[in-house]
């Protein structure tokens, strides 16, 4: 028996419906399970909080800072430096005096632990010849109250003063980095002059050295008496 055409098209649309229905319940299926697959981006990682940007030492300066002797040019002796209480002195104000001149910043980490172990040798060294000097290579246009509250949190009891750029540049003498660490003759030539920290063995360095030189200096004294 064969049936009219008209079941026959009404059949054959349902059968169609059905699948495209089917069709698209799978399609839909693995699109959902791809989204669920994909392993979202992390974020990206915050930037990292910069430090001060480094003194370049421009080459034509290094070169004459400090001479081959290690004697400090007499424009740098007679440089006025600022102070952190508003005054001025040059390095030339301490003459007959070994100077010891730290380069350093509130933001770097081995500068703050450094500054303890001199703080010690300082006192022990109270009523010697012996000046301690601190310059800090900061802007004091933007660092003086962070350089100010570090000095009241680390009781800075040296001389304190600005390290202007050239100053800076001259006083490293090409070693592009902080703290630095100088100790000066009273006749301006370099006795030492030391990079970085070692903790535990930044005071004993010192120490060592300014005893070294104050028992250079005694036979000196006593051949001109």
């Amino acid at each position: 028996m064969q049936l009219p055409a008209s079941t026959f098209t009404i059949s054959a649309v349902k059968r169609i419906f059905l699948l495209i229905l089917v069709v698209a319940f799978v399609a839909s299926a693995v699109a959902q399970s791809g989204r669920r697959g994909i392993t979202p981006l992390p974020p990206p990682p915050p930037p990292e909080r910069l430090s001060e940007p480094p003194i370049v030492v421009r080459p034509d300066r290094a070169a004459d800072a400090i001479s081959a002797s290690g004697a400090l040019p007499e424009h740098l002796l007679a440089h006025e430096l600022k102070s952190l209480d508003k005054g001025s002195f040059t390095l030339g104000d301490f003459a007959g005096k070994i100077l010891v001149v730290n380069l350093w910043a509130s933001w770097c980490g081995p500068c703050r632990s450094e500054v303890p172990e001199y703080e010690k040798v300082r006192k022990e060294y109270a009523g010697r010849p012996v000046e301690f000097i601190a310059l800090t290579t900061e802007d004091p246009r933007t660092a003086s109250a962070r350089v100010n509250q570090f000095v009241h949190d680390f009781k800075f009891g040296f001389r304190l003063g600005w390290a202007d750029r050239e100053t800076a540049l001259a006083l490293m003498n090409g070693r592009n980095a902080i703290p630095q660490t100088l100790v000066i003759a009273s006749d301006g030539h370099v006795i030492s002059h030391w990079t970085g920290y070692t903790r535990g063995q930044g005071g004993d360095r010192l120490r060592q050295t300014l005893q070294q030189a104050l028992s250079a200096v005694a036979p000196a004294v006593q051949r001109f008496r």
